[in-house]
C-alpha cells in the first residue's frame, strides 16, 4: 500500500459539526476501498485567490492515508459525486527514510 495525502475543500458555509461528519464520511470511503486513514488535519477557512463557482472561500482539510494505488481513481470518482466536497486533490506522499539511514 502506498501513502497518499488528500487536500479537500468543503464549502465555507459548513459548521464545525457538519465538517466533522463530512470528514468521517470521507474516511469511511477510504476504508471501504481497503485503505487506512492515518491522520486528519483541519486547516480552517481559507480565502481563494479568485472566485470559484461563485465562492470566495472554503474550509480546508488534509487527510493522510494508505491505500493500494489502483484504488485512487475509484476514490476520486466517489468524491466527485459527494455534494459536500467542493474540491479534492490526492497526491502520493513521499515517505521519509528511516532514522538510522539518514545518519
Amino acid at each position: 500500500m502506498n501513502k497518499y495525502e488528500a487536500m479537500i475543500i468543503f464549502p465555507e458555509s459548513m459548521k464545525d459539526e457538519q465538517l466533522d461528519v463530512a470528514l468521517e464520511k470521507v474516511a469511511g470511503e477510504i476504508e471501504k476501498q481497503g485503505g487506512k486513514v492515518e491522520n486528519k488535519t483541519r486547516l480552517g477557512r481559507r480565502a481563494f485567490a479568485r472566485l470559484m463557482k461563485k465562492h470566495a472561500a472554503g474550509q480546508y482539510a488534509v487527510l493522510g492515508f494508505r491505500v493500494d494505488g489502483s484504488k485512487i481513481a475509484p476514490l476520486q470518482a466517489r468524491f466527485k459525486l459527494n455534494e459536500e466536497i467542493f474540491r479534492v486533490q490526492i497526491v502520493r506522499a513521499t515517505e521519509a527514510p528511516p532514522a538510522e539511514a539518514a545518519a
